[in-house]
């Protein structure tokens, strides 16, 4: 049995040995075939990629002579540009000196001509020199010959004849000047007695009761602590932009504004209105409110000029006068309101030039007009009467008014009659009982004065005289003045104050020195 099996294993073995044999001859050839294939791949590959880079090699060479031609071309043009540009600037400069040659031939021309027309001038001095001492002589030799016939001297009979006018002159005037004033002496005292009680009789006017503080009302007392806002930003915000000083204490239901200038109270009044109607109090509503405010009070101010001249029967006034007149409604003359002192001059002057057979119309023109300038928009250096009349000549009013408003208080001479009857009535209508307090007048002055000090230093932006005076808080800008010099501000203010002006008690300079940074979200 082991016989018969060792000889079939030895032939299964044999027969798988061959069949390996066969099989890796096989994949050998197979193998030998890829490789020729993938070598001839390769090449075509080789062979193309050849081909190729010439094309592309040949295309670069094509493209870059053409960019060298077209470069060359352009240089070519900037070439002949700049040569068209020195061929153009040398005729002009040619063009120039022919010029400036011509005009030089001309200036010869002209001296010589000038020379000659000197030499003839000159000439004619001569003559004239000779004409007039031959004049001379002639007329010396005529007045020889009067004074040996009259036996006086020229001096003499000149001093003759005025001595003899003069006395005939003195004696016919002395004669004139007695019948005027015993003729005047019989009716003036008592004519001018009666238009003056007249005119003050037929006018009813008011006494002064101008203040410095306005109370702002309010609906209950919670709103005070709006208006405060955290940490007091409202109210500094709101004392900032208007000037004025904002007292809030224990009054019930009342804030007190208290500032010297009219129109700025009545800007904070209208402004805090606005601000508790609608609710919304905060530093940026609060300065375009204000803005607002003080663009409705310069209409307002229109309104009040435009209401004036026509309640005062007024026709042909010039816009600018107009508001003129309406910004006297907030100013005040010694406590008096000058919007209302203007208003009972012009009455008095009415009636008065009535009385005495003037023009009405034309003396209450002059009478409304008279005080325009103490309510210049600039400080200026000019008396307000010489202002007023200035402005007056300039909006096209007629003389006699010009000369009525710069003649009332004196400072040029009086040219018509409605002058001395404006003088009159300014008198008049600012010397009765009650009608003016210098105290008051004084006070806003020394605040106005405050106030001045602090502009004439660089940086300052705003200032403002609160609390009756006792302290001045000047608002400067940050890009000029720096923390340390507004410390130094503050004291140069203060000396300046101590060495310029008298005042009760004491000062108190406050520098504010703010920066912002505001952006806007989109």
């Amino acid at each position: 049995m082991e016989g018969i099996v060792l000889p079939i294993l030895l032939g299964t073995i044999a027969g798988l040995a061959i069949g390996f044999i066969i099989a890796k001859s096989i994949e050998k050839s197979k193998a030998k075939k890829i490789l020729n294939e993938t070598q001839k791949e390769a090449d075509t590959i080789l062979k193309e990629a050849r081909v190729e880079a010439e094309a592309i090699k040949k295309d670069k060479i094509l493209q870059a002579k053409e960019k060298f031609i077209e470069l060359k071309s352009e240089h070519e043009k900037v070439i002949l540009g700049r040569e068209k540009k020195v061929i153009d600037v040398e005729k002009r400069a040619k063009e120039k000196e022919s010029q400036v040659q011509s005009e030089l031939d001309k200036a010869k021309q002209l001296s010589k001509n000038l020379e000659k027309k000197e030499d003839d001038l000159e000439n004619k001095l001569e003559y004239l020199e000779k004409k007039e001492g031959e004049l001379d002589k002639m007329h010396k030799r005529h007045v020889d010959m009067l004074e040996q016939i009259s036996g006086f001297s020229a001096e003499e009979a000149k001093k003759e004849l005025v001595n003899t006018l003069r006395e005939d002159a003195k004696a016919d005037a002395m004669a004139y000047i007695q019948d005027t004033v015993e003729e005047a002496k019989l009716t003036a005292q008592q004519e001018a007695r009666k238009v003056v009680l007249n005119t003050i009789q037929r006018v009813g006017v008011e006494q002064a009761v101008e203040n410095c503080v306005s109370v702002f009302n309010l609906e209950s007392d919670d709103v005070k602590g709006r208006i405060i806002g955290r940490e007091g930003r409202n109210i500094r915000a709101l004392e900032a932009a208007t000037g004025v000083e904002i007292i809030v204490d224990d009054t019930p239901e009342a804030i007190i504004l208290s500032c010297f200038d009219p129109v700025r109270r009545e800007v904070a009044r209208l402004s805090m209105h606005k601000l508790v109607t609608d609710g919304r109090i905060h530093p940026a509503r609060i300065e375009e409110v204000v803005k607002k405010t003080e663009n409705q009070i310069q209409q307002e101010i229109i309104e009040v000029g435009k209401r004036t001249v026509i309640d005062l029967g007024i026709n042909g006034l010039h816009p600018e006068l107009i508001k003129i007149v309406g910004r006297m409604k907030y100013r005040s003359s010694y406590g008096q309101n000058l919007l209302q002192h203007s208003r009972e001059v012009a009455n008095l002057c009415g009636i008065m030039a009535a009385e005495l057979g003037l023009n009405p119309k034309l003396a209450k023109r002059a009478g409304l007009l008279h005080d325009i300038g103490k309510v210049p928009e600039e400080e200026s250096e000019l008396p307000h009467a010489i202002l007023g009349m200035q402005w007056a000549e300039k909006f096209g009013e007629k003389k006699d008014v010009c000369n009525a408003i710069g003649a009332h208080h004196d400072e040029i001479e009086m040219k018509s009659l409605i002058a001395p009857i404006v003088q009159v009535c300014d008198a008049i209508s600012g010397a009765r009982p009650g009608a003016r307090r210098q105290v008051l007048d004084s006070y806003i002055q020394r605040l106005k004065d405050l106030e001045n000090i602090a502009f004439g230093f660089t940086g300052v932006q705003k200032a403002y005289a609160i609390q009756a005076g006792r302290e001045l808080r000047v608002m400067v800008e940050s890009a000029k003045v720096n923390d340390t010099k507004a410390a130094e501000l503050s004291f140069n203010i203060s000396q300046k104050i101590q060495n310029d002006m008298t005042y009760p008690g004491q000062v108190k300079v406050t520098v504010i020195r703010e920066t912002r940074a505001v952006n806007v979200a989109k």
